[in-house]
This record gives C-alpha cells, sequence and structure tokens, in this order.
C-alpha cells in the first residue's frame, strides 16, 4: 500500500534534487499547478460592484490621497452615493467611470503634447 507524500517528505526530496532539476520543478509548478487559480476581475470583485465603498477605499482606488479626493467631491467632480453620520460613501460603479474618464483626458492631453492633432 502506497503512503501519501507529506510536505516534509517531498521537501527532503527537493534537497537531494540538483539545481536543474529544482528549475524544471519550479517550472512545472508555476506553469501547470494553479492554472486554474487565474481569476477575472469580475469573479473576485463582482459581488463588491453594487456595494458602497468608504472615502479611504474610494481614494484607494483611485489611487488618490483622501485630502486630494476631498477636493475632488467639493470640486464637485465626484459626489457621494449616500452619507452616514459624517462618513462619505462612494458607488464603485461612479469611481470606475470617473477613473476611466480620467484616464482617457489623460490620454488626449498627453497626445496634445506630443504635437498630434486630437479633435
Amino acid at each position: 500500500m502506497s503512503h501519501a507524500l507529506t510536505a516534509q517528505d517531498l521537501f527532503s526530496e527537493m534537497r537531494r534534487m540538483t539545481s536543474a532539476e529544482r528549475i524544471k520543478f519550479f517550472s512545472l509548478l508555476t506553469n501547470q499547478a494553479f492554472r486554474d487559480d487565474d481569476f477575472t476581475h469580475e469573479q473576485v470583485f463582482g459581488h463588491l460592484q453594487h456595494e458602497p465603498l468608504s472615502a479611504w477605499e474610494a481614494a484607494e482606488y483611485l489611487e488618490v490621497s483622501l485630502p486630494t479626493l476631498r477636493r475632488y467631491v467639493q470640486a464637485k467632480k465626484l459626489r457621494p452615493c449616500h452619507t452616514v453620520g459624517r462618513n462619505q460613501m462612494f458607488s464603485a460603479e461612479d469611481l470606475r467611470a470617473y477613473k476611466r474618464n480620467r484616464r482617457s483626458q489623460v490620454s488626449v492631453t498627453a497626445g496634445k503634447f506630443d504635437g498630434d492633432s486630437v479633435q
């Protein structure tokens, strides 16, 4: 009867391998063993699509500081979806749209600096 290989057994066997064999092993491990763990953004974060984000989470999502997020709100570039006490909550859909719009404006501006005509 064969017994299951334990982590300690595997480690001991790996220590006896040549460095070339260890490289082959880790290459196989990374390329094949966890192939099904390559999830899409929707699979990982889809359940949060309709959940509001706190100001801190919104700032992190937009890759800006919290004071910058507050300036966006003051300038009416962003609106919280609702407020709980003094805490502003933001819609993930609104943040995604704002980020997409901001990214396209940056690329248009970059095109103008490169001398390209953008119309």
